[in-house]
């Protein structure tokens, strides 16, 4: 059966309306997704290994110690501080006491940005965590930051 552009009926207004719902669809899932070239749309690359150094700064080949993230006296006491090539964040809720969760908010996992007023704060949707223990002060984060594995050993703050 032959059939010509011209024997075709025309569109329907709702299916063009159909159509362009799925192209926006699909550029808004292009536009969350997490790309393969290891940075993303903030810059921040994931790829990159923390380096790995012992309480003195000298440089170690991993084993117990887990890299020097900062010294106790670079963390506020009631805020935090941002570690991104690390994926981490440290916070003191009081003095003292020192806490770390990944830097990954878990609504679309855009990396937090500050840490302000007892919370860490997720820039894409407003998300706000919580510094004592992670969870979730403002929506739309569905889950508590995970929590990373830090020690403290004398003034220098660790992951493990």
């Amino acid at each position: 059966m032959n059939v010509s552009k011209d024997s075709l009926p025309a569109p329907s207004r709702r299916s063009v309306v159909a159509a362009a719902g799925v192209v926006s669809l699909a550029v808004a899932l292009t536009a969350c997704s997490d790309g393969d070239d290891g940075s993303d749309q903030y810059g921040y690359d994931d790829s990159a290994p923390a380096e790995k150094k012992s309480p003195d700064g000298a440089g170690s080949s991993g084993g117990a110690g887990g890299a020097v993230l900062a010294k106790t006296s670079e963390i506020p006491v009631g805020g935090g501080k941002i570690f991104k090539a690390e994926g981490v964040v440290v916070t003191q809720p009081t003095k003292g006491e020192f806490k770390a969760f990944s830097n990954r908010c878990t609504h679309k996992q855009c990396p937090v940005t500050s840490v302000e007023g007892g919370t860490i704060n997720c820039p894409c949707h407003g998300s706000k965590f919580d510094i004592t223990d992670g969870s979730v002060k403002a929506s739309p984060a569905p889950a508590p930051l995970p929590p990373a594995e830090i020690s403290v050993d004398g003034g220098s703050i660790m992951l493990t």
